[in-house]
């Protein structure tokens, strides 16, 4: 965690007190906000995961493997923002630990789709687990509405982001 007892604290526009230093001209900034939010949760994501021993990205894979059956893991790679090499080594490890398989495709032969073994899908339960936990402190911190709504903005952003690549 970056912050400690000895950081300075103000008060936010919103009469919240918050930690840190005032970012003048950027204190309203999405991208700050959302790096801030971003770092500080994959601090504590990286180490919640780290008794798991898999590569970063390797929850959100098995996630959208597990509520996708039969997609591809280019398919994955374009839903992740991530390159379709670096996908391929979050398979593999997947595959090679048993906790993902793929077979070819039976409407596309040149294509491989993606299952999740039931060892998988229980790890994918367990690091749920632990991923709510992380969370846990701005669940918390929001009421359910507020947090459904800042769930909706956030994939909203997204999207205004990406449609207009």
């Amino acid at each position: 965690m970056r912050m400690t007892s000895k950081m300075a604290k103000r008060t936010g526009q919103d009469g919240l007190e918050v930690p840190g230093m005032d970012w003048g001209l950027l204190r309203n900034g999405v991208g700050t906000g959302v790096r801030l939010l971003r770092n500080e949760l994959t601090d504590r994501i990286m180490a919640a995961y780290a008794p798991f021993s898999l590569r970063s990205g390797a929850l959100s894979t098995m996630v959208l493997i597990s509520a996708n059956p039969g997609c591809s893991q280019s398919q994955i790679a374009r839903e992740v923002a991530m390159d379709d090499s670096a996908m391929v080594a979050i398979i593999d490890e997947l595959e090679e630990r048993g906790l993902a398989m793929r077979s070819r495709s039976t409407a596309d032969r040149r294509r491989n789709s993606l299952a999740l073994t039931p060892e998988g899908e229980a790890l994918m339960n367990e690091m749920i687990g632990c991923a709510m936990a992380v969370e846990r402190p701005i669940r918390d911190a929001l009421s359910e509405a507020e947090l459904a709504t800042l769930i909706a903005l956030l994939r909203r952003a997204y999207a205004a982001l990406v449609a207009e690549k």
